[in-house]
């Protein structure tokens, strides 16, 4: 059936090279790639979307890829159609940050390295320590390309988690002319968005745009209460151009509210739950009964164990994720001789941020006749952090040399509270007053990152051929600290839900990185490279190995090591007037590969019996080929796809609790073997039309691969007309988009920190759910 889907979605072809009369400036190249100046910066909307000219396997994309999905949509879900990539998440726009994830050859979303006109963005996971993600840090209006390199980033890439490759964003530059854009959507589940932005114009080198965005939308699952999201944004950005240079000042400020969904098990479906299960919000009497059947909370006469749904199930809503943020950077670029160019960058970024949840099991106001089964718990998340970047380019001779620095000085904390006063239904959309009653764990942790770079490019052979070769190295810590917490009960250190004090260290003087790039001629040409790196490891609550009990931290007998990759890659490009291809070959030996172990599910509180270990437990072996091909018969219609063959399997067993888990040789969890995807794309006079699909092939979420959910296929529409001038206005837009056209059902994304070697009776609540068919449209007046 999955082959028949796959055959159906080729012979259709699909979509995304959108509507060329979109007129946002694009933007040149990151102004923190070391390999970029004004004076050989690339235009992202006219170069080629195979990467031309390097020797990595790059894809590259454009505004003009954003028109197929809603306007507001996620950035990271929009590079799905990728080679190689699967981006999911539980909604469709993929705002939800606990449900928005990507893999890519075997890594996952939180293994590559991701920036913003070349400041840090982290590694963007969710409950981050170290960043952000790009939703939170750019205006999806304000997109100005991107580029994807699948498996070996630009070695000057700052980032202390890319094993698996580098997902370089920019934001537009200023329009040159004044102007106004206004858009309005509004679609399926009270989606309401609003879009504005005022550019200045150039004024003697001077431009400068301010803009915002305001999102709301509801849950589309069975919850009809407490089930609101939101996000207010502003974006500013200045360009100041002068003889020899120019200088760059960017800022960003976010606030988030999220209504969260549960994660669903394959059980629950064989009950007949569905894929709408959404709780019992607003019947809060049920949800009461639910939890008195909860075994901390068990009282037989409140019990109401009928109907499909168990007391694990869920609660009276899935919660509420709050983040704000604040971001800034200015950067100057300088060319003192025609032969050398300097670039400078500094950047701040705060965040603080909480989640909030309802808990059966443990009674508030105990005791008294107020007493009920249920808890608010409250997870706080802070981040400060601060950088600098500095690099050079020389070209002498046939030599284009480049190096650089990277400094960050990061705070962030993470820890989790209790109010044990709940004495009936509220909203958890905002950040909770007063003093919680008891505390589990309180932690903060200060990281100092150092990287250097330095990097040779020589041109031979009247400029055909390109060799590169260079090192990075890189240096940082982690040092974190158990603290007692703001509770009325301070936290005991000893306590089993406490998160340890100590330190991590991840550090390499010498880590290669090597491409060569042939021209053939007549637009074609071939590559190769060869990159190793090592990842820093991770820190937050649940990512990482100090996220454990101060017991487990001194039980560590055999020391953690970090992971390591090695990546060889070649390939092929063509690029001619009508059509582009690519073709590329890679192979991937990911070591010292960290296993997160939870005996208890993730809704369980932290207790005695119930808390993260962390194991370095062998690699993953992976190989694949990835295929692109861009076809352009007439200016009015465009056919895109792409291909994707990866294997990625365990090399090694390996002992948790005791037993021998048989993994060698099984395929890796969230990795699907088979990705395909195609895009037509149609644009004559007024009238723009878009079509895409997805075929996404099986995956397992369980190391044995005993469980896992089948291969399926995705389509999305977007259609609309140009008015032109009308009025005061000098363009006006109609559009409308249908994401998930024909209604499919699916397992969305997969939490990864439950997986398990085993689910026989498939009970681990593991996946989201993916969003119905939905619409929306949207009016785009230009001024």
């Amino acid at each position: 059936m999955n082959k028949s889907v796959l055959a159906l979605a080729v012979c259709l072809a699909l979509s995304s090279v959108l509507h060329a009369t979109d007129t946002t400036t694009p933007a040149t190249t990151s102004a923190g790639d070391a390999s970029s100046t004004s004076k050989d910066a690339k235009d992202l909307a006219a170069v080629s979307v195979v990467g031309s000219g390097e020797s990595r396997q790059v894809q590259r994309v454009t505004p003009k890829s954003l028109a197929v999905l809603p306007p507001g949509t996620s950035l990271q879900k929009v590079l799905n159609y990728l080679p190689g990539v699967n981006a999911q998440s539980v909604d469709a726009m993929g705002l939800n940050e606990q449900s928005m994830t990507m893999s890519l050859r075997g890594f996952s979303s939180t293994q590559l390295g991701y920036t913003l006109d070349g400041m840090p963005l982290g590694d963007s996971s969710y409950n981050n320590y170290n960043g952000l993600s790009i939703s939170r840090a750019l205006i999806p209006e304000n997109f100005g390309g991107a580029e994807l390199a699948e498996g070996i980033g630009n070695l000057g890439t700052p980032s202390t988690s890319d094993l698996g490759g580098t997902v370089a964003y920019t934001s537009s530059n200023p329009d040159k002319t004044m102007g106004a854009r206004i858009t309005q959507t509004m679609g399926s589940d009270m989606t309401h968005r609003t879009y504005a932005r005022f550019d200045t114009g150039d004024y003697h080198g001077f431009s400068m745009y301010l803009s915002g965005a305001r999102t709301s939308q509801d849950l589309w699952n069975d919850q009809s209460a407490y089930n609101n999201s939101s996000e207010k944004q502003f974006n500013g950005k200045a360009v100041y151009d002068f003889d020899g240079g120019h200088i760059t000042a960017f800022a960003d400020t976010s606030r988030t509210s999220q209504a969260d969904d549960f994660y669903l098990s394959k059980n629950e479906l064989s009950r007949g739950l569905g894929y709408n299960w959404g709780g019992y919000a607003p019947d809060w009497s049920k949800a009461l009964s639910r939890a008195y059947c909860n075994t901390g909370s068990f009282v037989a006469s409140r019990c109401d164990s009928s109907g499909p749904d168990q007391d694990a199930d869920g609660a009276f809503t899935g919660g509420q994720i709050m983040r704000n943020d604040d971001l800034y950077y200015i950067a100057g670029d300088f060319f003192p001789t025609d032969d050398l160019t300097v670039h400078a960058q500094v950047y701040h970024h705060e965040d603080a941020g909480t989640g909030n949840n309802w808990n059966s099991g443990t009674f508030s106001n105990k005791g008294t006749p107020e007493q009920l089964p249920v808890i608010i718990r409250e997870t706080l998340y802070t981040i400060n952090r601060t950088g600098a970047i500095l690099s050079a380019n020389w070209d002498i001779g046939v030599n284009h040399i480049e190096g650089g620095l990277w400094y960050e000085h990061n705070v962030s904390s993470a820890s989790r509270y209790s109010f044990t006063d709940v004495t009936g239904p509220r909203s958890l959309s905002g950040f909770l007053s007063g003093q919680p009653d008891t505390g589990t764990f309180d932690q903060r942790t200060v990281w100092e990152t150092k990287q250097a770079y330095l990097q040779d490019t020589i041109k031979l052979l009247d400029d055909k051929l390109s060799i590169d070769a260079g090192v990075k190295s890189p240096h940082v810590t982690s040092d974190a600290q158990a603290l007692p917490g703001i509770a009325k009960t301070p936290i005991s250190p000893s306590s089993s839900g406490q998160f340890a004090t100590g330190s991590l260290r991840a550090s390499k003087a010498f880590l290669p990185e090597a491409g060569v790039h042939y021209q053939l001629g007549d637009g074609q040409e071939i590559f190769g490279s060869y990159a190793k790196n090592i990842a820093m490891f991770q820190g937050g609550f649940k990512l990482g190995p100090q996220a454990v009990s101060q017991a487990t931290w001194n039980a560590q007998t055999t020391p953690l090591v970090p992971q390591e990759s090695r990546s060889l890659e070649a390939g092929y490009r063509v690029v001619q007037d009508t059509f582009q291809a690519s073709a590329a070959l890679y192979k991937v030996a990911f070591d010292n590969r960290l296993l997160q172990y939870n005996p208890c599910d993730s809704r369980q509180p932290v207790g005695p019996t119930c808390g993260n270990r962390f194991y370095n437990v062998g690699g993953v072996d992976s190989h694949g080929v990835e295929l692109t091909f861009l076809w352009t018969p007439v200016e009015f219609f465009s056919w895109y796809n792409s291909a994707s063959y990866n294997r990625s399997t365990y090399n090694s067993d390996y002992v948790q609790a005791g037993v021998l888990e048989p993994t060698a040789g099984k395929i890796q969890v969230d990795t699907p073997t088979k990705l395909f995807s195609s895009v037509l794309s149609f644009n004559e006079g007024p009238w723009f039309a878009s079509l895409q699909g997805k075929y996404t092939g099986k995956r397992y979420y369980t190391y044995t691969n005993d469980q896992g959910f089948g291969g399926f296929t995705v389509f999305d529409a977007g259609a609309g007309y140009d008015f032109g001038r009308v009025s005061f206005a000098k363009d006006v837009r109609l559009s409308f988009n249908v994401t998930n056209l024909t209604d499919k059902r699916y397992a969305a994304n997969f939490d990864n920190s439950v997986f398990a070697p085993t689910d026989p009776t498939g009970a681990i609540y593991v996946f989201h759910a993916s969003a119905p068919r939905q619409m929306f449209g949207t009016l785009d007046i230009r001024i």
